[in-house]
């Protein structure tokens, strides 16, 4: 009976409050507490359910029946768990103004500069792109070194297509207007489905728990990835006021990294309460030898997650870059 009242404990302690406290799936817990505070209220908690306020045993410990060296030791394992949970991005302190990077180049890489890069993704060793355009619009994997389509599907005319995602072994589309996005075969391709949203599609990636949408606006759009269903939003914001005009996005160690429409800097975004961690400035990347007159907006956001590689490029560029951030305002 002992170690099943330890066992019974134990999940009562984990299960409950570690979720409630550190959960990353909703912004409700981490919009109210910080990570830090999060993790002292969850011990606070799970002490206080265990001891009554004058030291007797609160109703909890008397059912459950163990030892108060038992429970100070449970709560030090809910601790731990909570410690080692992933980290999001840090915000910068208040009164400060966000910080900017700027880039050094590492690699250059042709890219396809017919390709209206509305969605950009690196897995399997190379590159997934979605195109935009209404009678052009394509799925594709692309060899990075080379630049050559490896394999295409075309949508539809009537649709204009947007960002991509890899999510399992499914690759996720929207399109612009239609509020109706395509579910992919990773390997063949092959349609498997479609969902529906309300809003406008522009950009979409994933962070292991949720797909995230942005739709032109501030706001960053948290769907269920099996049910396609919208759990959350949450309003990205610098120390101005609200970022509109989010497009391509990509989530790169904690944080959400968005193109933002017609301008060459990327917003560093803290997925929990979407503060602009940073600013990426990419001016320049394009050398004017290569703006031709079709040559459109920066747009296009992969990573590399094994060998910790960042991928830029835009509309109807003949180049992807590989680049390194280089802090540049303090």
């Amino acid at each position: 009976m002992e170690y099943e009242s330890v066992a019974r404990c134990y999940t009562f302690v984990t299960l409950l409050f570690y979720p409630i406290f550190v959960s990353q799936d909703t912004g409700f817990t981490n919009n109210l507490f910080s990570p830090l505070q999060s993790r002292l209220i969850g011990i606070i908690f799970a002490h206080d359910q265990l001891w009554n306020a004058d030291g007797s045993d609160s109703f909890i410990r008397k059912e459950l029946r163990f030892s108060p060296m038992i429970s100070y030791f449970l709560t030090i394992l809910t601790f731990l768990l909570i410690s080692f949970s992933p980290a999001a991005a840090e915000e910068p302190p208040a009164g400060q103004s966000t910080p900017v990077y700027g880039y050094s180049i590492v690699n250059i890489y042709p890219h396809d500069p017919a390709a209206f890069t509305q969605g950009l993704v690196y897995a399997d060793g190379v590159l997934y792109e979605g195109t935009g355009l209404r009678g052009q619009s394509t799925l594709r994997k692309v060899a990075l070194e080379t630049g050559i389509v490896l394999q295409l599907h075309e949508l539809p005319d009537e649709y204009f297509g947007e960002g991509v995602t890899v999510f399992g072994d499914r690759i996720i589309q929207l399109t612009w207007q239609a509020n109706v996005g395509f579910i992919y075969d990773r390997e063949s391709f092959l349609p498997l489905d479609e969902f529906y949203y309300d809003a406008e599609g522009w950009g979409i990636t994933h962070d292991g728990k949720h797909l995230i949408i942005s739709d032109g606006t501030a706001v960053l759009h948290f769907f269920d990835p099996y049910s396609y269903t919208e759990v959350y939003q949450i309003e990205v914001r610098d120390e101005n006021g609200p970022v509109s005009n989010l497009n391509e996005l990509e989530f790169v160690k904690g944080e959400i990294l968005a193109n933002v429409y017609t301008t060459d800097r990327i917003a560093r975004i803290h997925p929990q309460t979407g503060k602009v961690t940073g600013w990426i400035d990419l001016s320049g990347i394009l050398p004017p030898q290569d703006r031709s007159q079709s040559v459109d907006v920066l747009n296009g956001i992969a990573y590399d997650a094994e060998n910790d590689r960042l991928f830029v490029t835009g509309k109807f560029w003949p180049k992807l870059f590989e680049i390194q951030l280089l802090p540049i305002d303090k």
